[in-house]
């Protein structure tokens, strides 16, 4: 397994990666409306230039040569590193990815001085398990408007020693 920083080179594959994960890992807890109208706005290739030449860094995962999962993170200020998103494919989940890609996150927080890692997470993601166990705790529940739905979220954190 490979973990690299992305480029806006790799905008489609980020994107492609978001339609193969979103569908699978949402349906269960998300209208198909607000599945598409989340990744039209957050994941098109567009948005995600847009994120990226707003400061947010990009990393993808590669396993064999294919590309299995993606993060996004960026400094939110000399306390907090943010990881906006971080998502493994379905059929990659429970191989260590996702907890590779955690441990990289927080050794560039460490990195940085940074004391905390930070992630919102919808209170019905069954990812909030995994979150618990790679040592985040729920510090707020979040209700948050966006466009025409709210995001019913848990802001976790995980402070490094």
């Amino acid at each position: 397994m490979e973990i690299v920083n992305a480029t806006a080179d790799d905008i489609p594959v980020i994107h492609e990666l978001a339609e193969k994960i979103w569908w699978p890992t949402y349906r269960p807890i998300l209208s198909d409306e607000q599945i598409s109208f989340m990744l039209k706005n957050m994941y098109s290739e567009d948005a995600l230039l847009q994120q990226i030449q707003s400061g947010m860094k990009f990393i993808l995962v590669k396993r064999e040569n294919h590309n299995v999962a993606f993060a996004g993170y960026s400094k939110e200020n000399e306390a907090v590193l943010k990881i906006h998103k971080i998502y493994v494919l379905p059929s990659e989940q429970g191989k260590g990815t996702g907890k590779n890609l955690i441990e990289y996150l927080t050794s560039i927080a460490r990195e940085l001085s940074i004391p905390q890692v930070e992630l919102n997470v919808n209170r019905a993601n069954p990812a909030l398990g995994f979150y618990e166990k790679m040592g985040f705790e729920i510090a707020e529940t979040v209700d948050i408007p966006y466009h025409q739905f709210v995001l019913n979220d848990y802001v976790m954190r995980k402070k490094l020693s």
